[in-house]
């Protein structure tokens, strides 16, 4: 910026400065391609160098003629072949020279007063049999802060221009067409189709074109040369005056900032598209974790209602010793059975026959059946979550069929780690699960649960626990059958001991019921809670990183969307003083 600036162009430099450097730190920040920070760093540095001129096309349009005539000098080589595969930046100096630098660039040097305020760029044809020749010409394009696009009369916007054309669209550049060597076309009727078939195909393929000019660099060139006779036909005045009319001090300025905020808008949107691919990864992740937690809730749910039907049938069992214990009261306590109840050793075997019967063994066979559903049930979440990851795992690998895999450090690779490990983890529990040795640590540990509730000792099973427990209850019963002799009986005895006896035994299978009941459902209740923690731990890993990734990515979308409407605002308002300027000529013309 060699040019004394205004403060209204010093403001517009900050700010331009100020957003394209909040761009490169979020660039930075988010690990994207060398390339694009490389291409934004460069447009950067370009503000403060002079205004590059870029002239571009294929091969044979005429590119180092063309420069030639512009300069009015014959300084670059001109052929019908890509015979070199250098760029040639052509710079002012008081002598001609050409000095090799790096890439394969040639610094130009001449003594030409357009020079001084503007540097030019010969680029290789971008059909260049050398494909080096290409990749050079497009490192410099996101580096011009004009483009002149030459074509040839003869073969008009080519597929390889075509293509070309498309790329610098996509930097956002100020383009001019130039087509040349229209001294080969018969007359003005074919040149003006010529041109308008240039100007439709342009506007079509990349928008708003800024000019396009007709010329023929080799009789610019000869005019020059001492035939100035040949001036007019060659076309060459309209476009040098809107070379000097564009890059005046303020046409340089102007372009010179609209450069990078172009390659900065192109590298924005080309984040954002990033940002919310990986949003909507991230929310096909989420989905898959709400999925699980969906399923485990269900599954609590469902684990809840069956237990409590398995406990139902486990009441019923004790209720049926109940019922049974009622029935063997009224039918021994009574006068008939005065005999036999005076013979206890007698009552207490009818007891443990007719009212103890199978209890036992059938509460610890529905006891069995209880631990090997839970362990069942462990097994078949662990499988459900193994299914989960693996589906989400092929639903990725899916989507990258025929690419390369992830870069490390980025998103999809982290992800895929985690779901792999994830996935691996799950595989291995669902692999090493040992019903067997899982059902009797729940096993052993409801008979360890029984044993504080002083049903019973360590180590014994489920089953004698509760015989054990019948039996106190049986000598609850003598207790209240105790001292009934013959003489002792009376009318109102015996239904009075009945009564009492009914109670009792309704009283101590209660408590037996709550004991049991209590000490199963705190085990399951347990075994719930450590199976839902093992599986939570396996997930919390992908479930941290999508939160965290999701967080990032949206404060990165916000912060990108914040620096486009930074970016596209400069652009309008440089553009509007393009507009007006046009408007203040129009008046003065008139």
């Amino acid at each position: 910026m060699d040019a004394i600036l205004t403060p209204e162009q010093e403001e517009l430099l900050k700010r331009t400065r100020d957003v394209l450097g909040q761009l490169r730190e979020l660039l930075g920040a988010a690990n994207t391609v060398l390339e694009d920070r490389t291409a934004l760093a460069d447009s950067i540095r370009q503000l403060d160098e002079l205004f590059l001129l870029v002239v571009a096309g294929e091969f044979n349009s005429g590119k180092s003629a063309f420069i030639n005539a512009l300069l009015g000098q014959n300084l670059l080589q001109e052929g019908v072949t890509p015979t070199i595969s250098q760029i040639f930046l052509i710079k002012y100096d008081e002598s001609a020279q050409q000095i090799p630098s790096d890439k394969g660039l040639w610094i130009q040097t001449a003594p030409v007063e357009i020079l001084q305020k503007i540097s030019i760029v010969d680029t290789p044809g971008t059909n260049a049999i050398l494909r080096e020749h290409e990749a050079l010409t497009a490192e410099f394009i996101p580096r011009s802060d004009l483009v002149l696009f030459i074509t040839s009369a003869d073969r008009p916007f080519t597929e390889s221009e075509r293509a070309f054309l498309s790329q610098i669209r996509d930097w956002g550049k100020k383009i001019v067409l130039v087509v040349n060597k229209i001294d080969i076309l018969g007359d003005a009727v074919e040149r003006e189709q010529v041109i308008a078939f240039v100007k439709d195909a342009a506007n079509n393929l990349v928008g708003e074109i800024s000019a396009v000019f007709a010329v023929s660099a080799r009789q610019a060139q000869q005019a020059k040369s001492g035939q100035p006779q040949l001036w007019d036909a060659s076309g060459f005045e309209p476009l040098e005056q809107f070379i000097h009319d564009t890059l005046d001090d303020d046409g340089r300025f102007r372009l010179k900032l609209l450069n990078p905020l172009g390659v900065g808008l192109k590298l924005v949107k080309k984040q954002l598209s990033s940002a919310e691919h990986d949003l909507d990864s991230l929310q096909e992740d989420q989905q898959l974790l709400d999925d699980m937690q969906r399923q485990m809730v269900y599954y609590d749910e469902d684990m809840q209602r069956t237990f409590q039907a398995r406990m139902s049938e486990i009441d019923n069992v004790l209720y049926g010793m109940e019922n049974r214990g009622n029935a063997f009261f009224d039918e021994y306590i009574r006068f008939g059975r005065i005999p036999d109840l005076i013979r206890s050793s007698k009552i207490e075997k009818a007891f443990e026959e007719q009212v103890v019967a199978d209890s036992p063994k059938q509460i610890e066979r529905q006891v069995d059946e209880l631990i090997d559903w839970m362990v069942e049930q462990d097994l078949r979440q662990w499988t459900a979550v193994a299914d989960h990851m693996a589906q989400r795992r092929d639903a990725y690998d899916n989507r990258v069929v025929g690419q390369a895999g992830p870069k490390e450090g980025t998103l999809a690779y982290d992800r895929q780690r985690l779901i792999n490990s994830i996935g691996l983890a799950t595989e291995k529990a669902v692999a090493s699960y040992d019903r067997d040795k899982e059902a009797e640590q729940i096993a052993e540990a409801a008979r360890t649960a029984v044993f504080n509730t002083g049903l019973a000792g360590i180590g014994v099973g489920i089953g004698v626990a509760i015989a054990a427990a019948a039996h106190v209850v049986w000598l609850d019963v003598t207790g209240i059958l105790a001292g009934l002799t013959a003489a002792a009986l009376g009318l109102f005895i015996l239904p009075s001991r009945r009564r009492k006896a009914k109670k009792e035994l309704a009283e101590k299978l209660a408590a037996l019921r709550l004991d049991l009941t209590t000490s199963l459902t705190e085990q399951f209740e347990r075994e719930m809670r450590r199976g839902a923690q093992r599986i939570e731990d396996t997930i919390a890993p992908f479930a941290r990183f999508v939160r965290a990734e999701n967080e990032r990515l949206t404060a990165q979308r916000d912060e990108l969307v914040e620096i486009e409407a930074h970016i596209v605002g400069l652009q309008a308002k440089l553009n509007l003083q393009i507009i007006a300027e046009s408007d203040l000529e129009a008046v003065a013309n008139q």
